[in-house]
């Protein structure tokens, strides 16, 4: 055993340990925050920068090797101890004719601790790790490292990035069944496999010697279908299931991996072997070929026309009932035109949405459905934006078709700038809702080459604007619309309040992202939005009447400079810290516990059934689940009866524990529940809009 030597570094990062050194590697503990918290779960890892020609190994080493070892202690201001190593998926390493699995090159090894304590004082982490590095020859190595880490909020560390990328590469639940013959012949099956979508499939058992590793593994696949010929190992019948990793290769050379549990079953007739594959498909889990395509743009666009039902976005879909009104009676292709340019502006809006956070994940972040609402900076805006125009609504200014009077302009040409921008509107205040079907959509984008995946957001924004292209360009339905008239006023005028409940919201939204300064910041922008509308309307009161033109431009360079001073105040605005109590784990039933992967896997060791609650304050669809199905007396006396666990994960704001959780399960946003029987490691998902009745469905099984 060699013990490494500690390298002369002299000023220790926060989040990274003093390193060790050797001609093989450099070895060091690191954490993905800088801060701790008691009760906040802390990522912590062995980091190994191998060099090249020399590797490490995973949980099942395979032929040859030794999987490491990392315990880490918390003492001082905390305590705690961390869990199991979260294995990403290792390669394939073929050494002769041994085959082992492991890492080259810059790898951490990730686990969670849970500091509990007063929190009083510097949180002392020290660790123990263990590890073989090979080459030409193999040199089992160790090392103890020390970290501390100062109590206070927690933020992302400048190692956070690499706990991120670990947990990309963390194999997804399969959404495959899976069986495993006598004879070793894996069968999978299930939407999603085809001749199209599979190049090349290689599975790494959990258990050393359950297969021959070295042997080769044919695939033959078809729609529907794979199977992979296993050559049976010394310890092939030493579990009930076969456990392990499935790497799925497309043409376009892109792999993924898939976490499988193959129960005892017969062998299938094995499809015909594949012809050579086109140039590029549909990276699994998502349905692939034609038909899965079609499939998931469908579902895009059933997600996106169901969207138009969710209370998200009901104050711009009653702008969009009295701008109907306003039609009624007008031209079938002034109709066309203007609810033209609100489908232009809707489709727009999700594909910069979907843009970004394809954009987001290529560089190594996190982001989900939703993600531009885990920006104190966006909520305050959105709270200001939704204000003036209800402040348009009632009066106050006026420049004729609703979003565009903000930038002033868009009122010629028919409003169809404004039109235009109530459909960017429409798509911004429906982010924090995710409708039934958008789910395994948005899911499916992601793991998509970003043609598809655009097409997918396309597809999504064609079924929010459908409906009122249906009722603008059906000249039948038109002639059903009310006829214009004095009533008019009083319906806009009515409209703003449904508006300003929504700003009531957001603010509850900013208060428990970043507490009460923020609201402080924000209630000022309120009070120089109003000032800005006031001097706009007041200017455009003297136009009216020929006014002098040197105080209609100063009100209006006032009303400027009062939105400049809003907009500069918008960089100060930060959410609280990953991992910061927002208070929405308290405010669900008696006994909800915070999310924590450690936590979960304990209560799972224990027989414990769990039932997980991924939410968010800005998702309106998690609360009205929650006040609807979750709390309701029939399911909070089941879960009493049943001694159910209730863990609820916040994702108001960003936290990497709980993304992490999200794509294990191939989800990219809230709302998102998953419940664990006892003995059942991978859980039943739920729908993304819950009954009671639903609810106490998955609890009987």
């Amino acid at each position: 055993m060699v013990v490494l030597s500690l390298a002369p570094v002299p000023h220790a990062r926060a989040a990274e340990s003093a390193a060790q050194t050797s001609e093989r590697d450099i070895a060091t503990l690191v954490t993905d925050t800088d801060h701790y918290r008691p009760g906040a779960p802390l990522h912590v890892g062995l980091r190994l920068r191998l060099k090249p020609g020399w590797h490490t190994y995973w949980i099942n080493p395979g032929d040859a090797g030794e999987a490491p070892t990392l315990a880490v202690q918390a003492g001082g201001g905390a305590t705690g101890t961390s869990g199991a190593i979260a294995w990403p998926a290792p390669e394939r390493l073929r050494d002769g004719p041994l085959m082992s699995y492991g890492y080259t090159g810059d790898v951490l090894l990730p686990a969670t601790l849970q500091p509990t304590g007063a929190g009083d004082g510097p949180m002392v982490l020290k660790a123990t790790a263990e590890w073989l590095v090979c080459a030409s020859v193999c040199v089992p190595e160790q090392g103890q490292f020390t970290l501390t880490l100062p109590a206070g909020d927690p933020s992302p560390s400048a190692e956070a990035p690499q706990f991120a990328r670990a947990a990309q590469a963390r194999p997804l639940d399969s959404p495959f069944a899976a069986t495993i013959a006598p004879d070793g012949t894996l069968s999978l099956t299930g939407a999603g496999l085809g001749r199209t979508a599979v190049q090349d499939a290689w599975f790494m058992p959990l258990t050393t010697g359950a297969i021959d590793q070295d042997a080769d593994q044919p695939l033959k696949v078809a729609d529907g279908t794979l199977t992979l010929a296993l050559k049976p190992g010394d310890a092939f019948h030493a579990a009930p299931t076969l456990d392990g990793v499935l790497m799925l290769k497309d043409p376009a050379g892109e792999v993924r991996a898939l976490a499988i549990s193959a129960r005892p079953g017969p062998a299938m007739a094995a499809p015909a072997a594949p012809p050579a594959a086109p140039a590029a498909t549909v990276p699994l889990p998502a349905p692939q070929g034609a038909a899965g395509g079609l499939r998931m743009l469908l579902l895009a666009f059933a997600g996106g026309l169901i969207l138009n039902l969710m209370p998200c976005v009901f104050p711009v879909l009653m702008m969009k009932a009295m701008a109907l009104t306003r039609l009624a009676g007008a031209h079938t292709m002034a109709r066309l035109a203007g609810a033209g340019a609100y489908a232009a502006g809707v489709v727009g809006a999700f594909m910069v949405l979907g843009g970004i956070m394809l954009t987001l994940r290529a560089a190594g972040a996190v982001a989900g459905w939703g993600f531009q609402f885990q920006s104190a900076a966006f909520v305050a805006a959105v709270c200001w934006l939704l204000f003036a125009v209800a402040l348009n609504l009632l009066g106050v200014f006026g420049m004729g078709n609703g979003i565009a009077a903000l930038g002033g302009a868009g009122v010629t040409r028919g409003g169809y700038l404004g039109d235009a921008m109530t459909g960017v509107l429409a798509v911004l205040v429906a982010t924090p809702c995710t409708a039934p079907f958008m789910g395994a959509a948005i899911a499916g984008a992601l793991t998509a080459p970003a043609w598809v995946a655009m097409a997918v957001f396309v597809a999504m924004g064609a079924g929010l604007a459908a409906p009122y292209l249906v009722l603008a360009g059906v000249p039948a339905l038109a002639r059903y619309l009310p006829r214009p008239g004095a009533w008019m006023d009083i319906l806009r005028q009515g409209l703003a309040f449904p508006i300003l409940a929504t700003c009531v919201w957001l603010m509850w939204v900013l208060a428990l992202q970043a507490g009460a300064t923020a609201i402080a910041v924000l209630g000022t922008g309120l009070v120089l939005v109003g000032l800005a509308a006031w001097l706009t309307g007041l200017a455009q009161g003297m136009a009216m009447q020929d006014g002098p033109a040197r105080q209609i431009r100063l009100c209006r360079a006032l009303a400027l400079t009062a939105l400049a001073v809003a907009m500069a105040m918008l960089p100060g605005l930060r959410a609280a810290p990953a991992g910061a109590d927002t208070g929405l784990v308290a405010s669900g039933p008696a006994g909800t516990e915070p999310f924590s992967p450690t936590r979960l896997a304990a209560l799972q060791a224990q027989g414990r059934p769990v039932f997980v609650d991924m939410t968010a304050a800005w998702c309106i669809s998690c609360l009205v689940n929650e006040r609807v199905a979750l709390s309701s007396a029939p399911v909070q006396a089941a879960f009493r009866a049943q001694h159910v666990v209730y863990m609820k994960g916040d994702w108001t704001n960003r936290d990497a524990t709980i993304s992490a959780f999200l794509e294990s399960h191939g989800r990219a946003g809230v709302p998102f529940y998953v419940y664990y029987p006892p003995g059942d490691a991978k859980g039943r998902i739920l729908p993304q809009i819950l009954t009671s009745g639903l609810v106490l469905d998955a609890l009987k099984g």
